[in-house]
């Protein structure tokens, strides 16, 4: 599946096409100064691809969220990013990791 950017709220439509790669788990990549967030796809990288055209590197962050629970998770190789002080896969900056939490509970509305 290819990834696709949302726009102000998740629909049905789109998380039924987003599980089409996971199953219950979604892949999320949101651009944290935008607001705007991608999702599915087989890897974050996709999502990123496509923020990245209006965005700066910086402001896009990638995880994850399961759809059984509703737990979002802040892991993604997009986010080992040593040169923006985030050194590891997870989302490690809390204000970074409170913003994405934030755009995905709006658009996701949990």
């Amino acid at each position: 599946m290819t990834a696709v950017k949302i726009g102000v709220r998740v629909t049905p439509e789109d998380i039924k096409e987003a599980e089409k790669d996971y199953g219950g788990y979604i892949k999320i990549v949101v651009n944290i100064a935008t607001g705007e967030m991608v999702i599915g796809g087989q890897w974050h990288a996709d999502g990123e691809k496509i923020l990245l055209e209006t965005g700066r590197q910086e402001d896009i962050w990638g995880g994850g969220i399961d759809l059984k629970n509703n737990k979002i998770d802040l892991i993604a190789l997009i986010n080992l990013r040593p040169g923006f002080g985030n050194d590891s896969q997870e989302i490690l900056r809390r204000e970074t990791k409170d913003s994405f939490i934030k755009i995905v509970r709006q658009c996701f509305k949990i």
